[in-house]
């Protein structure tokens, strides 16, 4: 068979094809030449005053004195506290709308609805929520509880979403199987269903995480100082995060403070490389264990 030349049709369509595939190459450039020329800037700037005397320094006014080792502290604290919160609610929750809420009715659909909603809702507005739940109606101050409670209300909706998705993802035929030998549904869900499901499960937590370290909007308006120079010993202390010692850093107009808050960007920026690196790690051997 002898093929003609292509029509008109054709070539315009290949054409469109060729430039739909330079447009989206040159999109995916800059975004990657946006993000090199931000890293290069962060680094000349803050690679000077990086050390380990820096990390385990405490906070201080002069900012070739100062270090970051109390907001490190309190940020390890609020993530802690805000995990403890979360992931046993968001995941108990997955279970219950994925695996026991065989029947649909107006309730489950508005908690849905709302779950979804509340997953793209502005980080302040949480800390609004938060000041006036946790802070002024509860009374717990501009404390380390009153924020690890409004985080928490932060990525619930995620790890929600994250753990039903992951849920959905395991094949009926385990569940049915499992039952069909005489488990009952917490058994098959138990044995069967969570450890298929925990790779995505894994991933989305630590991505949520990943998230709550780098807020600062929230935790500005429930009251963490900007300038804490003692550890916090308890949950009803004050404290300072990472973030928001960048970000009153950043705020000054002596170049030696805009380089310390370049320093901390710097192992802000290593630290969520380790969580996403880590949830790479988790999710590859999740899945290894799975094919063995």
């Amino acid at each position: 068979m002898i093929f003609g030349p292509p029509s008109a049709h054709m070539r315009r369509r290949r054409r469109n094809d060729l430039v739909f595939k330079y447009l989206c190459f040159a999109a995916a450039g800059i975004g990657v030449v946006l993000l090199i020329v931000f890293l290069s800037k962060i680094w000349i700037d803050g690679i000077g005053r990086l050390s380990l005397d820096f990390v385990k320094s405490p906070l201080s006014a002069r900012p070739a004195k100062t270090g970051i080792w109390p907001a490190i502290i309190g940020s390890f604290y609020v993530m802690i506290l805000t995990a403890v919160i979360a992931v046993p609610i968001g995941i108990s929750a997955a279970i219950y709308l994925e695996e026991f809420n065989t029947r649909r009715n107006k309730l489950t659909d508005f908690i849905e609805l709302n779950i979804a909603n509340l997953a793209g809702v502005p980080s302040i507005v949480y800390g609004l929520l938060g000041l006036a739940v946790f802070v002024r109606w509860l009374a717990l101050g501009q404390s380390i509880i009153a924020g690890a409670l409004t985080m928490s209300l932060l990525i619930l909706p995620m790890v929600i979403i994250v753990t039903r998705e992951a849920l959905k993802a395991v094949p009926s035929s385990y569940r049915d199987g499992s039952l069909a030998l005489g488990s009952t549904q917490w058994q098959s869900i138990r044995y069967q269903v969570l450890p298929n499901a925990a790779p995505g499960i894994l991933t989305g937590i630590i991505l949520s995480m990943s998230r709550a370290i780098g807020e600062t909007a929230p935790l500005i308006v429930v009251g963490a100082a900007s300038f804490v120079s003692q550890l916090p010993s308890g949950l009803s202390d004050k404290y300072t995060v990472l973030p928001i010692q960048i970000f009153d850093w950043a705020s000054e107009s002596k170049k030696a403070f805009n380089e310390t808050a370049a320093s901390a960007i710097i192992v802000l920026i290593v630290v969520l490389l380790c969580l996403n690196s880590f949830a790479i790690y988790l999710r590859a051997k999740a899945q290894r264990r799975m094919v063995a």
